[in-house]
């Protein structure tokens, strides 16, 4: 390696909440040579970071600008709210958004949620960040609603959350630049999410501009599964094509063989 040769490295941008770890692991496994570098972020500058080469990719909220970034959805989390202990709502398993009527419903500045209409009745003063509602809650001053992850993030002794329906729910997502430098890394690391085997991961295959084709959205193996579906008819048929050709065959010879016999 000369000294102009930079060597190669993987910078994932994650937002609070998320947890790369399980995905870190595996890169460190497959990848022992190609450094991991953390880099968090908060959920506004995400993008930013990402579209100015900060990082690689990035493990984000939906949703991202889809002109300059590609995105792979990876899963829903469930939403929640925050209520001390001792709150009635800790007394069942689950409530709607119109439960909350009667409550301070805190919304800091940094809401993850895309809330049409935010449920019971807002604070004087926004949060700056979600830490500081956790503190307000804490403090009697209200209730707040978030993506799980976020609940457990900022976890207390003396708080707890349960369930919401009726709220919208926050969708992570792996997302990197359209026009990424690295794409065989980017690849390495889709593979990975996705849950592939260390064999599949290293036979991807490059759609037609070297795009990664999970880049869009689909299973590498997905054509290739429809062109097999679409082939065991046609074998199947062609079996019993073969299978009746043979009686015919079979029939024939017999013929051939009582032919003698009439003779006689």
């Amino acid at each position: 390696m000369t000294g102009s040769e930079v060597p190669p490295q993987f910078r994932l941008a994650y937002v609070p909440g998320v947890t790369p770890t399980k995905w870190v692991r595996i890169w460190n496994e497959r990848l022992p040579d190609v450094p991991l570098t953390l880099v968090p972020v908060s959920p506004a500058e995400a993008s930013g970071v990402l579209r100015a080469g900060g990082a690689d990719a990035g493990l984000v909220r939906l949703p991202v600008d889809r002109t300059e970034l590609s995105a792979i959805p990876l899963y829903t989390e469930t939403t929640v709210v925050v209520i001390p202990k001792d709150h009635v709502v800790a007394a069942v398993e689950e409530i709607s958004t119109g439960d909350l009527a009667d409550e301070i419903v805190l919304h800091p500045l940094d809401d993850t949620l895309d809330w049409e209409s935010l449920p019971g009745r807002p604070a004087i003063e926004r949060p700056e960040t979600t830490a500081d509602a956790i503190e307000l809650v804490a403090a009697g001053v209200g209730v707040l609603v978030v993506p799980q992850s976020l609940a457990r993030l900022h976890h207390r002794r003396d708080l707890t959350y349960r369930p919401v329906t009726g709220a919208p729910e926050s969708r992570v997502a792996l997302s990197w630049p359209e026009a990424e430098t690295t794409p065989d890394l980017v690849e390495e690391f889709i593979g990975i999410v996705r849950g592939r085997t260390v064999n599949s991961t290293r036979g991807r295959r490059q759609g037609p501009a070297g795009t990664p084709e999970a880049s869009k959205g689909k299973r590498p193996d997905k054509a290739a599964g429809a062109a097999r579906k679409t082939a065991k008819p046609a074998s199947g048929k062609n079996a019993r094509g073969g299978s009746g050709g043979a009686k015919g065959a079979k029939g024939a010879k017999g013929a051939g063989r009582a032919k003698p016999r009439r003779g006689r």
